[in-house]
């Protein structure tokens, strides 16, 4: 498959995931379009790094890279997404006021 079928769809995902952080008031919703970014990002590791020398696993290594920060950036805002929503019983990230005076 060329390289620019590979950029198409990881620009998809990418815009995909840019509009679902920016119209979503969800905040589960927010981390799901940041997790669809990441995977955008992989994608054009893996496209890149198959391109330009296959012989090397550079893109392989990165991806696993940010598949692991993505696995901990998960956790930890899945933790506190549920700490926020059970003292305010919401996860409307209009409803996010915990920093204000």
């Amino acid at each position: 498959m060329p390289l620019e079928a590979f950029l198409i769809v990881a620009a998809a995902l990418f815009c995909i995931g840019i509009y679902g952080l920016i119209t979503s008031r969800n905040a589960v919703r927010v981390l799901m379009s940041i997790e669809l970014m990441l995977n955008a990002v992989n994608i054009n590791l893996l496209a890149f790094s198959n391109y330009l020398d296959s012989s090397n696993l550079r893109g392989q290594v990165f991806a696993i890279f940010v598949i692991s920060i993505a696995a901990a950036e998960a956790a930890v805002g899945l933790a506190i997404v549920l700490s926020i929503y059970r003292s305010r019983d919401t996860v409307d990230m209009e409803q996010f006021n915990l920093l204000r005076w």
